[in-house]
């Protein structure tokens, strides 16, 4: 059997590693996962409350419009219900964007290294690829911009930006936007954006009417429903019928729903989500500063850190100690490890491992 062409050379997705594959494969006993950006207080009890009450009924298939959900977020976002899609987070939306609007041979700009699945679904539909390398873990977007041609059909960009934890400002972002094609696709990835407290942070809504943007989000990272995967997009009416003509008719399952409907009434859980990321954030720079080990100042719930050439075996040794981190080499960051911020015993327990190993 002979696959698609387009396929031939793809690496697949590979995430970090689960902690019940690390405990099965080392046998041990006590792992924390700080690879995968996930929230460290878990999901809101008001969410968890609200899936046990869904339960009996999931011998049903879910709502595929997500009408409740939608009802809600289109008041707390004030925009009309047709302005929104969902998605199995919000990494199926970057699928359904180029399944939607990419055409073989069409051009699509990204930034590297950046979050990956930009480059894969490109390269699935068959797009050439226009890739600017980021200026000190930042996203070029003066250089994204010039690098846009007559075939340029989509723009991707990660704000904040995964695995950097960077973000641009409201002015980068308003300079770019300035006198672009509107036949171009800007898909703004906001899959960090509640837990930026930055003021500069644009606010990309204001685009949606003039341009052809897409903003999407997630209850993965602030929410902390990563295991129920669900996300959300925002786009002109127009936009949003062309994915739903390519989306699963049931895509977003009933618990993720309910999930998402109750977390969005928890305010204290978000605000606490902060305040935790505010004071891990602090403790690993002091110690990263002490180790005299350079990192990337993240708004986002990661730090990136560069510990040299000796990366790949300081991320064994911490698996080995039951720690998961990300170690960057997919991405051409050979030097570089990416850990997630968790609970302060957690963070202490990286923070010990690694002064062991080095």
């Amino acid at each position: 059997m002979l696959p698609r062409k387009e396929i031939l050379n793809i690496k697949p997705y590979i995430p970090g590693e689960p902690i019940e594959s690390l405990k099965r494969r080392l046998r041990i006993k006590n792992v924390i996962k700080l690879a995968s950006n996930e929230n460290a207080l878990g999901p809101s009890p008001k969410a968890v409350e609200a899936m046990k009450r869904a339960l009996n009924g999931v011998n049903r298939y879910p709502d595929g419009d997500c009408f409740y959900l939608k009802k809600k977020l289109s008041a707390r976002l004030k925009v009309a219900p047709k302005n929104l899609i969902f998605g199995c987070g919000s990494d199926e939306l970057i699928v359904l964007c180029a399944r939607a609007f990419v055409n073989k041979g069409d051009e699509v700009v990204i930034a590297r290294p950046t979050f990956l699945i930009y480059e894969l679904v490109s390269r699935i539909a068959g797009a050439k690829l226009k890739i600017i390398p980021l200026k000190d873990f930042r996203y070029d977007l003066k250089a994204m911009k010039e690098a846009i041609t007559s075939k340029t059909r989509l723009v991707f960009i990660a704000n904040p930006d995964n695995p950097n934890g960077t973000y641009v400002n409201r002015q980068e972002v308003d300079e770019f936007m300035r006198g672009l094609r509107r036949d171009v696709i800007v898909f703004f990835d906001e899959a960090y954006y509640e837990l930026v407290e930055k003021r500069d942070f644009p606010n990309t809504m204001k685009y949606l009417n003039n341009y052809n943007v897409i903003i999407a989000r997630t209850f993965s990272k602030a929410y902390g429903l990563s295991g129920l995967r669900i996300g959300y997009g925002i786009a002109r009416p127009e936009i949003i019928d062309y994915m739903n003509r390519v989306r699963e008719p049931f895509n977003v399952n009933s618990l993720a729903q309910v999930a998402a409907l109750a977390a969005l009434d928890d305010k204290k859980h978000l605000l606490c989500t902060r305040r935790v990321l505010r004071e891990g954030k602090r403790y690993l720079y002091k110690n990263l500063e002490e180790l005299d080990l350079p990192y990337v100042e993240s708004v986002t719930n990661f730090v990136l850190i560069k510990v040299g050439p000796r990366a790949k075996e300081i991320y064994q040794k911490l698996l080995k100690k039951g720690v998961i981190v990300r170690e960057m080499s997919a991405w051409g960051m050979k030097d570089f490890i990416r850990v997630t911020i968790g609970t302060m015993a957690e963070n202490r327990k990286f923070i010990r491992a690694l002064k062991q190993i080095l």
